[in-house]
């Protein structure tokens, strides 16, 4: 199923920016939607895609430090593009280290922004990439009966299958099966895919000698 068309968001109370913005991103290709305000934004509902924000830092109401904070708070991952035209060091301090991706003073070169927007858009898509496999990876760990989880954990750890039943007080021919049963559903090729699958799961835990 192909990705779904990334879109850029701009925030800026001038119309005169919002609209020079709007036609800079667009002449490149790209989806743009623009508000005037951060409530504006934050009032239109999330998008299933991968995209970034345009955002002046300073905005009526809510400013856009403020907006950077309330989408952590709500979980709305989106990498920021920040543009203002009254930059200092402790604010674009403060904004990296929230996690912008760029923090632009006006007057800026129109390439800078493409850039800027272009490398934040490809981080929200490897972004969203990573959690849709942990999503399906955390769906297959969910699959596993109680025992299959605990024949895992035993395996990836570095015991071998006899070891495996002695500590679980089960048959060797059991643990067998349930191995296999484990291989299956996790789709593990081998025992070092399983091994990786579990510590993406954070569910390995290495055997004290």
């Amino acid at each position: 199923m192909p990705e779904a068309v990334a879109t850029v968001f701009v925030v800026d109370d001038d119309a005169s920016v919002r609209e020079a913005l709007g036609s800079l991103i667009r002449s490149a290709g790209m989806k743009v939607e623009t508000f005037a305000s951060a409530q504006e934004f934050l009032a239109r509902p999330p998008v299933d895609a991968p995209g970034c924000l345009v955002l002046d830092v300073r905005l009526p109401g809510l400013s856009g430090l403020d907006l950077q904070s309330r989408m952590a708070e709500i979980n709305l991952e989106l990498p920021i593009v920040f543009i203002t035209g009254h930059g200092d060091i402790p604010t674009t301090v403060r904004a990296m280290k929230a996690g912008a991706q760029e923090f632009l003073t006006k007057p800026f070169r129109d390439q800078d922004l493409l850039d800027a927007v272009a490398q934040a858009i490809e981080r929200h898509r490897v972004a969203r990439r990573r959690q849709a496999e942990m999503g399906e990876l955390n769906g297959r760990y969910q699959s596993l009966t109680r025992r299959e989880r605990e024949v895992m954990e035993q395996v990836v750890s570095g015991l071998l299958n006899k070891q495996v039943a002695a500590e679980l007080g089960t048959s060797e021919i059991t643990v067998k099966v349930h191995r296999a049963q484990v291989m299956h559903k996790m789709r593990a090729g081998s025992l070092a895919d399983l091994v990786r699958m579990a510590e993406k799961l954070g569910r390995r835990r290495d055997k004290k000698p």
